[in-house]
């Protein structure tokens, strides 16, 4: 792993420190700009825990966090969530997935990531959620207003 920013040159770089520093981690909502959708995504992990970074798209900020809080707790405990796997332990009644973010995709949406591990040198999953009827974004039957709400820039998973 390739070392990590130090100090920052304005209050939000400092703000991601001070935060990875208390708290193993930081994270950042991007509001939704027009057509695009918004979303979180988590700046640490991977330094402190071992543990890929997340993306998550279309839930609202509070939300994303508190599922990413459990993800985390659940890695700190040791016993982390396999990311291979579907879960159902993140919203209630639904099973969501994770799949993994082609470096290729990270200039475009973790630059604080990027600017934080100076560089790709990270791993990066997307969490994905269904919609009400259990379908993914991915699923032939989505419906372009849920794609919209929620853009897959991981490769899907395996079987999904």
């Amino acid at each position: 792993m390739s070392p990590v920013r130090t100090s920052g040159d304005d209050e939000t770089e400092r703000r991601v420190l001070a935060d990875i520093a208390t708290h193993g981690w930081h994270c950042v909502g991007i509001h939704p700009e027009g057509d695009e959708a918004g979303y979180v995504f988590t700046v640490g992990l991977f330094q402190t825990l071992g543990h890929p970074e997340l993306v998550v798209f279309g839930l609202p900020p509070q939300i994303a966090v508190g599922i990413f809080g459990i993800v985390v707790e659940a890695a700190r405990s040791g016993r982390p969530l396999d990311l291979a796997q579907p879960t159902d332990l993140l919203l209630e009644g639904y099973e969501c997935r994770f799949a993994r973010v082609p470096v290729s995709r990270y200039p475009a949406f973790v630059g604080l990531g990027r600017w934080y591990y100076q560089g790709d040198d990270f791993p990066l999953y997307q969490l994905v959620w269904p919609a009400r009827d259990g379908t993914f974004p991915w699923h032939p039957d989505a419906s372009p207003d849920f794609r919209r709400a929620q853009p897959v820039i991981a490769i899907p998973p395996e079987g999904a």
